[in-house]
Order: C-alpha cells, then structure tokens, then sequence
C-alpha cells in the first residue's frame, strides 16, 4: 500500500472518505463531474491508479469501490514527508515554523497547550 498519493487521486479520495462507506465508480464520476468538471474516463482512470496502490479495492457488481486507507494514514505520511523535506526530520523545527507566523487564535493556542498536556500526561 503507498500512501504518497497525488492531487488527482486525493480527490478520488476525499469523495470515498465523506461518503464514509463505499460507492460506485460511476457515483464518484458523477460526484467529481458536478464538483469538478471531471469527465467519467478521467474519473475511472484515476481511480485505477488508486487501486494499483493499494488505496482503494474494487469488488462488483457494479464496480464498487472501497477506500482501504484512512484520511489520517495519508496526513501522517505527507506530514511526515513535509517535515523530512523541508525541516531535517525535525519536528521541533517544524512546530518553531508553524508557531513563529504568530496569526493563531487565542482559541487555537489554548487548544494546542492542552494537546500538548495531554501527551504530557499520558
């Protein structure tokens, strides 16, 4: 299973995910058509390249289609990426960048402190 997946096949994605169960070829065609202009061989051909990476399975009828990687598998692997390629595999570089643009919420810091105190504390 590879979870470096591109723009196009997050999109095929993100239609399984809302979903929150599995669909048709032809219901996520007609879904990525309305939302993005798609056309259904592009559709098909993106999902294909899904299922040769262990995204997502297709059973019949109806070429059904069944995301076998989670939302929160794919963030983990670009989050870790992104912190590889561009902060030295460091996470405290990392959060040093994210924290030095000063533009969160006072609501944002709080919940980002009891984060924090709860992995303390577990």
């Amino acid at each position: 299973m590879e979870l470096k997946l591109f723009d196009s096949e997050l999109k095929v994605m993100d239609t399984l995910w809302k979903a929150g169960g599995d669909l048709s070829a032809g219901k996520i065609a007609k879904i990525l058509q309305e939302e993005i202009g798609w056309n259904r061989n592009t559709t098909y051909t993106v999902i294909k390249k899904c299922i040769a990476k262990g995204a997502i399975e297709r059973t019949d009828p109806k070429f059904q289609c069944h995301a076998l990687i989670t939302r929160k598998q794919v963030q983990s692997y670009e989050t870790g990426e992104l912190i590889d390629k561009m902060f030295d595999g460091s996470k405290q570089k990392f959060f040093a960048a994210f924290l030095s643009d000063g533009d969160l919420t006072e609501e944002e810091i709080m919940q980002l402190k009891e984060m924090v105190s709860s992995m303390e504390n577990a």
